[in-house]
């Protein structure tokens, strides 16, 4: 069971939308479509199969929101993880069109279901890749052309030294570019919304209600929790960094990390983040960071890799948002909190049907916010037959862990402590 730290600590829940507990499960019942996970992928598969007037069920672990969904940074990162001349380079030009058309489609959808739910998350435009050392301009400026000539995609803007200073309200990066596609929001409120929705839409959510496993029964599927069982025709299990123990498959690919973030009280310095942009940097464990809509900095800094979280993360996450910005150094922190998140080797997300009638989506890498919601509504409707989204996404490769579920984490660790080194003496 990953650590969620509590609740009351995050930003996110001191503003988010009141929403009312939904009761657990007790006893068995039947549906169509179990899902397991009221985060953007299970919510984004629970309103796509309930406007289709398919019997779903929905099991969360806590509450809604309560895992990655609704504690992460709330930035929206266009295109999928890696960036396209990667993706042409190891995946071929024809594959890594149209993943690139898939994660505009996902763009689109994500605006289009806030629009369409009257989701109230602040959504806000323009995200900034801040450069960590010198050189790289003429790099970025490649990538820029080539999203022009080969996608036409004409949405990032080259930043030099002083224009980035100027934008971040800090100096200590060199340069960047502006994707003015990306953007950020309150993710919590997101996710609750989507739940509303879902459940106007005829969707069941079953709060504390952990599913321990599933097994076959009678030609169908039985989700078994502590109090009762779901048994059903298909099953999405979803969770990202917390599905961790339910399949052996899973865990060999998907690695959860933690990550954290600190909000500081309303600022009084105008000039940091004045257009309102969010940011993330170049460094492997990155610094990401937004104002919020009532003007306080929301900073992410830092992760770790073990099941329990730093006992102060505020000063934890302190060090980071200072060496950025010294003018907040005696700046009070209203709230601290941190998450989990799954990542693969290749930061690719894994998708696939793990057995006939069972999909899965998990290691987003950071990218949940924008892809989750359309990759749900995907695997929603391959449980349905309509299989062709989903089947593009499982030709992804996703390679196990070195050592597999057992020895993964020493690997992981002297792995992501080698990349932190460089960060902060390369």
């Amino acid at each position: 069971m990953r650590n969620q730290g509590h609740p009351e600590s995050s930003w996110y829940a001191a503003t988010g939308s009141p929403f009312a507990d939904l009761p657990p499960l007790d006893g068995d019942i039947q549906a169509d479509v179990c899902i397991i996970g009221a985060g953007f992928t299970g919510l984004g598969a629970a309103l796509e199969l309930a406007r289709k007037e398919v019997r779903v069920v929905v099991l969360e672990a806590a509450r809604v929101g309560s895992g990655g969904s609704g504690r992460n940074g709330g930035q929206i990162h266009t295109g999928q993880r890696r960036e396209q001349p990667w993706l042409e380079a190891r995946l071929g030009a024809d594959a890594a069109m149209a993943l690139w058309g898939l994660a505009e489609a996902a763009r689109e959808h994500l605006v289009g279901l806030i629009a369409e739910s009257g989701i109230d998350c602040d959504l806000r435009p323009g995200l900034i890749h801040a450069r960590h050392r010198p050189g790289g301009e003429a790099e970025d400026a490649a990538f820029i052309d080539h999203m022009d000539r080969v996608y036409g995609c004409r949405r990032y803007e080259l930043l030099d030294e002083e224009a980035l200073s100027k934008a971040l309200g800090s100096g200590v990066y060199f340069g960047g570019m502006v994707d003015h596609g990306g953007g950020h929001l309150h993710p919590l409120n997101l996710t609750l919304g989507m739940a509303r929705a879902a459940v106007a839409a005829g969707a069941v959510i079953h709060e504390n209600s952990r599913a321990s496993g599933w097994r076959r029964k009678a030609g169908k599927l039985a989700v078994e929790t502590a109090r009762g069982e779901v048994t059903c025709d298909r099953l999405i299990v979803s969770g990202d960094g917390y599905i961790d123990g339910l399949s052996a498959r899973i865990d060999a690919r998907v690695m959860p990390i933690n990550n954290f973030i600190a909000v500081t009280e309303p600022l009084s310095d105008p000039g940091i983040l004045p257009d309102d942009m969010a940011v993330a940097d170049s460094r492997f464990v990155i610094n990401y960071f937004r104002k919020t809509a009532d003007n306080r900095l929301l900073f992410g800094g830092g992760e770790n890799y073990v099941p329990w979280f730093p006992a102060d993360i505020a000063a934890f996450v302190r060090g980071h948002m200072t060496r950025i910005y010294p003018q907040l150094s005696g700046a009070r922190i209203s709230h601290a909190w941190g998450g989990s998140l799954g990542v693969t080797m290749n930061r690719l997300p894994y998708v696939r049907e793990l057995e006939p009638g069972v999909w899965t989506a998990a290691g987003y890498s950071g990218q949940g916010v924008m892809l989750a919601p359309l990759v749900g509504a995907l695997l929603g409707r391959a449980t349905l037959g309509e299989r062709e989204e989903a089947d593009l996404l499982s030709t992804l490769p996703c390679p196990p862990f070195p050592g597999g579920r057992l020895l993964r984490w020493p690997a992981l660790v002297a792995g992501m402590s080698w990349y932190a080194l460089r960060d902060r003496f390369g």
